[in-house]
């Protein structure tokens, strides 16, 4: 088998839409592996790339805007009614990037917030999570650093990233999330444009 080849992955886990990105991409895991493409999925903060605010109450149309998305990709979601502070997390995911807990501690997070109708605002509340993983989370702190993710968000926008989910193709970002469908046939026709320049 080739080489895989990377597919970056911004997110925000505050972010339903991101959410529903994530259970898209999870029903093509059969069709990554077989293209060779890895999915590397990195955090960042959605309120410092965009500005809105914490604790913004989510309706109109963005409520409605993300439940079509989700409707139409015929995932279930319960949506919190507040933008929640997210960065305890996305950081937390960040310290865990390339090791095995990493997806555990995504799947756990989205589920917790987009199926169970959980807050993760409160630090006992990750805390409680992270047991469910067990995960220690003190002794990811000094990882976790906000600094980091911060720095990660920095790097995004650099990338002119401007909104999650944000699929890199290289150096150009994707942002959204279509039917499986479509994913599939634009992540296909990518990777195997970027086998063809490889081999010249």
């Amino acid at each position: 088998m080739s080489e895989a080849i990377r597919v970056g992955v911004y997110y925000d886990f505050a972010s339903s839409v991101c959410y529903v990105a994530h259970r898209v991409m999870q029903r093509l895991a059969d069709d990554l592996e077989s293209l060779s493409l890895e999915l590397v999925w990195t955090p960042l903060d959605l309120c410092r790339l965009t500005g809105w605010p914490r604790g913004a109450p989510i309706e109109g149309y963005r409520r409605e805007n993300a439940l079509r998305v989700a409707r139409e990709l015929e995932v279930d979601v319960r949506m919190p009614g507040h933008w929640i502070d997210s960065r305890a997390a996305n950081g937390t995911a960040l310290a865990l990037a390339g090791t095995v807990h990493e997806p555990a501690w995504r799947e756990r997070v989205f589920s917790a917030i987009h199926e169970e109708g959980r807050s993760i605002d409160a630090p006992a509340a990750l805390e409680a999570l992270a047991r469910d993983l067990s995960l220690d989370l003190r002794a990811l702190a000094p990882a976790a650093d906000p600094d980091a993710l911060a720095a990660a968000t920095d790097r995004a926008r650099a990338a002119e990233v401007t909104g999650v989910p944000t699929f890199m193709l290289a150096e150009w970002p994707i942002g959204g999330i279509q039917e499986p469908d479509v994913m599939r046939s634009l992540l296909g026709r990518w990777a195997a444009k970027q086998r063809g320049k490889s081999e010249e």
